[in-house]
Formats: structure tokens, sequence, C-alpha cells
């Protein structure tokens, strides 16, 4: 499921971010009348079409292993999260369907009609991506129900559940994580095509488009991830703990920058403390009280290594990407073109893949995190999985069919790509009698 997880979520970004990005080009050839524009939007609509397909196949993988390999966690949670999942199937099959007409509706609608496609290709992805995130939500802040003696749960209200506070919180650090990984990896690439001396009018229009849809959410995605990080000291607080290493309740805990946490010891070994940081960011209040991972046993806490460096590792790439959105948006906005200093392009380049890795990391924190709960406080683990053996066989199976899609849509995208390249024209040749050769 993990391995499901971490292929799929980098075509859910996308899917979310490239159908705006695709529609905005769009929208600029019906204000100009420029053709590169024009061409622009269907080089990234053919993009979005490949992509959208391995995503669609990854994402009936996850459907299947939800009801495999997780019969306890459906058996009791499928009456509330069945709501959201159809929400999330319904707009997933507008956007499929929309994409269908904005792909084969060129020159046979409307100009109208065919953005207006686009539009809402781009409105039912982001839907898609929010009605699944209510449902993590809901495992990490279970609400809309009542336990029964026999641990079933009754009264269930599935809009409620919809509601969890996790909702809102969860989703706005997806979207925009959607954004800033999707156009800041763009961004990062048509970069590259202009250091390499690609077309100029091609590729600073589409680094144009590409940072203004990802630098704005890779700014804007610190100040999410706050709201998410107090939402956590509230409703999880051994999850809070894990993330930075806090091993004894405090008032006034420290902010723990890098370390290892040694989990026999119960110490976090070599890292650089801010003292009352944590206190301040979590609860607004140097002098609050931090739970640490001592108060509660050993068997309900998660693997504090993993969690630490996860989340570790999702700041540190989070925070370079928005340092390096910040300065491109200042030069965007300072000079009114895009960035053309060497130095800033490359920088663009680096930070290109930072966006998704910090995805990666992110969803690791969220998951691991919880452990060992699968619905936190509500379900374990150990209690929603099946015990079906030689699980390793599907596993691998679904590994190689992952890796084969990957090749194929790192060849594909690689070919379109390809295509704007600088071309090199021979130089030219004479024959023996010294007339030029054809």
């Amino acid at each position: 499921m993990a391995i499901s997880l971490g292929f799929h979520i980098v075509f859910a970004e996308i899917g979310i971010a490239m159908p705006l990005m695709m529609v905005l080009a769009e929208w600029r050839w019906h204000r100009t009348d420029d053709a590169v524009w024009l061409e622009l939007a269907k080089r990234w609509a053919k993009g979005t079409a490949v992509l959208f397909a391995v995503g669609a196949v990854s994402g009936t993988v996850l459907s299947f292993e939800l009801g495999l390999l997780w019969p306890g966690f459906m058996q009791l949670a499928g009456p509330i999260v069945g709501m959201p999942f159809s929400l999330e199937g319904f707009a997933f099959f507008t956007e499929a369907i929309f994409l269908g007409v904005y792909l084969y509706g060129w020159g046979h609608i409307g100009r109208r009609a065919h953005l207006a496609a686009g539009m809402i290709v781009a409105a039912s992805g982001a839907a898609s991506a929010i009605f699944v995130v209510m449902v993590n939500a809901w495992m990490n802040a279970p609400v809309g129900y009542t336990v029964a003696e026999n641990g079933r749960l009754i009264g269930i209200d599935p809009i409620a559940g919809m509601g969890s506070p996790a909702a809102f919180p969860q989703a706005l650090h997806m979207v925009l994580a959607a954004y800033a990984a999707t156009g800041m990896a763009v961004a990062g690439i048509h970069a590259f095509m202009l250091l390499r001396g690609a077309s100029p009018a091609f590729h600073r229009r589409a680094l144009l488009v590409a940072l203004l849809v990802g630098a704005p959410a890779a700014i804007l995605q610190p100040i999410s991830g706050d709201i998410s990080a107090r939402l956590v000291a509230r409703t999880q607080p051994v999850k809070l703990a894990a993330l930075e290493g806090q091993w004894e309740t405090e008032r006034g805990a420290p902010l723990r920058i890098g370390g290892w946490p040694d989990e026999r010891r119960e110490r976090t070994r070599w890292a650089l403390d801010i003292p009352r940081a944590l206190s301040l960011l979590a609860f607004h209040d140097p002098d609050a009280e931090v739970k640490g991972l001592k108060a509660v046993p050993r068997a309900d806490r998660p693997p504090v290594a993993v969690v630490h460096l996860a989340f570790q590792a999702m700041v540190a790439l989070g925070s370079a990407l928005a340092l390096v959105a910040l300065l491109a948006l200042v030069t965007l906005v300072r000079t009114r073109e895009v960035p053309r200093g060497p130095w800033l392009l490359r920088a663009l380049v680096v930070v290109a893949p930072f966006g998704v890795l910090a995805t990666e990391a992110g969803w690791v924190v969220t998951e691991v995190g919880r452990q060992p709960w699968v619905v936190q406080g509500v379900l374990r683990t150990a209690d929603a999985v099946t015990p079906m053996p030689g699980l390793v066989v599907p596993m691998i199976l679904f590994t190689l069919l992952y890796l084969g899609l990957g090749a194929i849509v790192v060849a594909l995208i690689g070919s379109l790509v390809h295509e704007t390249a600088p071309r090199v024209v021979p130089a030219a040749t004479t024959t023996p009698t010294g007339a030029p050769a054809t």
C-alpha cells in the first residue's frame, strides 16, 4: 500500500496543477492570438493526458487494495468514508469526460466552450483530491459517529465525518503542495531548456505560467504547514512529539533542527535546539505544555526516527523551494519579465524535484506518524490489515508495473520536451569540385 501511495501521489498532484496551467496558456492565446501560447497549451494538454492515464491506473490499484488489504478498516469505516470516496469518483469521471472533450475538441467546438471544458478539468481535479484528503483527515481526527459496546460505529453521520477538524488544514496543505510541486517542477524543466539555448519565445512563456502557479503556492505552503501542525498538536500530541523528537512532557519545549532520535535510550542526539520555540509554534504560547513520548506506552508510539527524519526532510525541502520561489517571484514583479539570470535559472533547475520529494516525505509523516492506529484512537493497524499470507508476490508484481509505467511516462514526457530542444544545423560541406553539397 505504501508503494502504491508513493507512486500514485506524484500523478495525483500533477493532475491537480497541470490542467490549470494548460488552461492559463489557452486563455492567454484567446487574449493575444499568439500562436506560441496555443502551441504551449496543446503540448501541456498532451502531457496532462499521459499523466492522467497513469494516475487512473495507479488509483484503480489503490481502490482494490483498500478492500483486499484492509478488510477491518473498510468494515468499520466504510459507512463514513464511502461518502467522500463516492464524491471523489464523481469528480474523477467528470475530469475524465471533460479532458476528452478538451483533447479532441480543438477546432470542433467553440473557443469559449473549449476553454470552459479545460476549466472544468482543472476544478474537478482539485475537487477529487480534496474528497480523498477528507478520508485521510477523518482517519487522523475521526468524528461523526458513536462507538457501541461491541466496538462497532453507530449513529453514523458521513457529512459530519467529512467535516473533520483535520479536513480543511489537510486539504489546503495538499492542494498547495500540488500546485507548488508541479509548478516549480515544470519551471525547472523550462529553465533548463532556456539554459541550453532552446526557443526563448516558447520556454519563457512556459516558465512564466509555471511560476505564476507554483511560486505563490510554494510561498504560502509554510503557512498552511503551520496551520496543520497546530491541529496535530491538539488532536495527535504523540505524533507531534515524534515529529520533534520530544521525549519529555514539558513547558516551553524547544524546537529541534536535525538530530537523531535514539528510541532505545529515549533521547534525541545531535539536534540544534531553539528554546521554547515548539511551544510557541504549536500553541502560540512560549510556556505551553507539550506532551512527550514517554507519556504513552512504547506500544502506542510511532517509529520515531522515521517520522522525525521525514518531517525534517519535508521542512528543509519545502523551505528551500519557497526561498527560490520567492526570489523568482520578486524578480518577476520587479522586472516585469521572467528570470533571465543564469544563477536563478540554475536555482530553479536544482529545486525542481524538491516539491515532489517534500510531498513524499509529508505523506510518510502523516501515515507513519499516526501509527499504531489506522483510525486515530479507534482502530489499530494490526486489527485493520488482512491476515492473508504471501503478499510479497503481488507487491513485487505491482512494483514492476509501477516501474514500467514510470519508464513509459519518462520516455513520453521526455519526447515532448525534446521536440522543443535547440536544433543543431550541420555545417555546410562541399563536393570535390568546390560546389556546395546538397
